[in-house]
């Protein structure tokens, strides 16, 4: 079994030679997917247990370190995932495994989660806005039907708009059976009623000027009530999708994705679905000690969620406009702790690209054997941002404004364009 990629089988597949070109040079011109589902794995998804397999070690030996599983070979020539992920085996050319993803914070999954989505760290007195909420300032929602960021998962500063204010924040849900909360004007509330409570907010906001918080409130309040209507409630309706399709995505994961590509269709421009509720293995990505014994469900779980929706996409010519990215805060050391689980490992780890109209390749970047180091092609975390503001049509190199501030939407990230051709 050779389950990493060595050089020859680069070589064999072509893919060195183009590891070896100027991959940070300046594009022709930034691609523009329509939409952005962003698939959170929180708590740290091992590579080595995934999409960067490696020889297979003994976890019952703290000595032996290793992948957990074997590995099987993809539809890429030289390309091998771990064997939970047959299904997504079958799909690698409409995928890019970024296996060189790196950051130094390690030990605290908080600010990890903070640098992943926001690609800053935590520092000074700026509040620096979430991917999502970049997309969403910069493209707008697709239509004035939907807004222009939804979170499945629960709320937090790290997904928030920071110095962009609450136009560019999300709506967020935790229910795919009930849709976002507060958006349903309860029964005891009849249309006269809810119309004077609206006279009433309207008049203690007032015509603010522009630019201020509470300009900006009020924006976010008559967004609000434009969504609190059945024509964006009807999106959150899954039963009106076949049995076929949903039962092809799965459980609880599957449906949260299953609606994330029912959102993109509506002209949602970015949702972040997070994976954190109701883990099959009881403690989720955070495989410390025991929690790894069934980490094979959550793959499992993954696999079978993250292929449908590509299959989904696809089917629907949707695909090559919609950018899936799976992401996560940090990998696992090939090492096993004393009990059998997994430490915490910034200097090397995958996250993944797949649609979005960009030239898939199966994987990019090389670490070695142990999966701790990178051998070619290393992805700050700024440059993975950049990648995904360059898929969507927004220029990485672009500037926002904190009041007098300039502030550049990426810590001087730079776009995968070999991807982008």
């Amino acid at each position: 079994m050779t389950p990493s990629l060595d050089r020859r089988q680069l070589i064999g597949t072509g893919l060195s030679a183009a590891l070896a070109s100027p991959l940070l040079a300046a594009p022709r011109s930034f691609r523009k997917a329509d939409s952005c589902i962003f698939l959170w794995l929180g708590g740290g998804m091992g590579q080595m247990d995934t999409f960067d397999p490696k020889a297979v070690g003994d976890s019952s030996r703290p000595g032996k370190p290793g992948s957990l599983y074997g590995s099987i070979p993809t539809c890429v020539p030289g390309v091998r995932v771990c064997e939970h992920l047959p299904q997504m085996a079958r799909l690698m050319d409409r995928v890019t495994a970024v296996r060189t993803v790196n950051h130094k914070v390690v030990d605290e999954h908080a600010f990890a989660t903070n640098l992943v989505h926001t690609g800053r760290m935590i520092g000074g007195n700026v509040t620096y806005p979430s991917i999502g909420s970049l997309v969403a300032h910069t493209r707008g929602a697709g239509t004035s039907d939907v807004p222009a960021y939804m979170l499945i998962g629960y709320p937090n500063v790290s997904r928030g708009p920071g110095f962009l204010g609450a136009r560019a924040s999300y709506v967020y849900l935790t229910d795919t059976e009930t849709g976002p909360s507060g958006f349903s004007r309860p029964a005891s509330v009849d249309a006269s009623r809810a119309h004077a409570r609206e006279v009433l907010l309207k008049g203690l906001v007032g015509d603010s000027p522009s630019g201020t918080s509470l300009a900006s409130y009020r924006q976010a309040q008559e967004q609000a009530l434009r969504l609190s209507g059945p024509a964006f409630l009807r999106h959150f309706d899954l039963k009106t999708e076949s049995a076929e399709v949903r039962s092809s995505y799965g459980g609880e994961f599957g449906q949260r994705c299953l609606l994330a590509r029912r959102l993109a269709e509506s002209g949602v421009r970015f949702i972040e679905v997070s994976h954190n509720l109701n883990f099959l293995n009881g403690t989720g990505w955070d495989v410390h000690n025991e929690g790894i014994r069934n980490q094979h469900l959550l793959i499992r779980e993954l696999d079978t969620a993250l292929s449908a929706l590509l299959i989904d996409l696809e089917q629907r010519g949707l695909l090559d406009s919609t950018l899936v990215v799976v992401a996560t805060e940090f990998g696992r050391p090939p090492e096993f702790d004393g009990r059998g689980g997994r430490g915490h490992q910034g200097s090397a780890f995958t996250m993944v690209l797949a649609g979005g109209g960009l030239r898939h390749r199966g994987v990019y970047g090389v670490t070695d054997d142990s999966g701790k180091k990178i051998i070619e092609g290393a992805v700050s975390i700024p440059d993975f941002h950049a990648t995904i503001l360059a898929a969507m049509g927004v220029d990485p190199a672009l500037e926002l404004m904190d009041g007098t501030r300039p502030v550049p939407v990426t810590d001087g990230g730079k776009p995968l364009f070999v991807l982008m051709g």
